[in-house]
């Protein structure tokens, strides 16, 4: 069992005994309320989508799967490959498994894909992944850390706001879990 606000995007949980892979978790701390967990989840059985608030004090039923890890290759538009790092074996999955995960996944990425009964059935991206801007606007002259921040786009699509002295063609450290800034790489 683990907490709820340790849900990332890509687990797999067992709740109401079925099997739910984590596509969109967000955790919330309104004002003079109670935190919460808001979680967009995918039926691995019947491939619905449905949300569910949990509370931060929750605990949530981690599913036992068999972890391999694989190492990310290319996509061609509609399939994602990766290879198996201990035999070479190659595999593709499709966007409806990797959810949101696409949007961090570089060449040479290395990945835990987890297989249940046989089926490759989720992605555990690592905890960041550096990626690189290519579209900001120009950086700001003496500009230093503050909580002003710029959108910027990185090499897989993904949008960040990030601080006004990034530039385009750095590598930052994006966080997996929520998409954030975290720092230059």
């Amino acid at each position: 069992m683990i907490s709820s606000t340790q849900l990332r995007p890509g687990m797999v949980i067992k709740f109401n005994n079925e099997l739910y892979s984590i596509f969109k978790m967000d955790h919330r701390t309104p004002g003079n309320l109670r935190g919460f967990v808001q979680v967009k989840m995918r039926s691995l059985r019947s491939g619905s989508m449905t949300e569910h608030r949990f509370s931060s004090e929750d605990k949530v039923e981690r599913a036992m799967l068999e972890e391999v890890e694989m190492e990310y290759l290319y996509d061609d538009g509609e399939y994602y490959y990766f290879m198996n790092t201990e035999n070479f074996e190659q595999m593709h999955l499709t966007r409806d498994i990797l959810g949101d995960g696409v949007e961090y996944l570089v060449s040479q990425l290395k990945v835990n894909v987890e297989f249940y009964e046989g089926k490759a059935i989720s992605v555990e991206l690592p905890p960041s992944v550096n990626l690189t801007v290519v579209e900001t606007e120009p950086g700001l002259k003496g500009a230093s850390v503050s909580n002003v921040t710029k959108a910027a786009k990185m090499e897989t699509g993904l949008m960040v706001q990030v601080p006004p002295f990034i530039n385009e063609g750095e590598k930052i450290r994006v966080s997996t879990s929520d998409g954030s800034y975290q720092e230059r790489a």
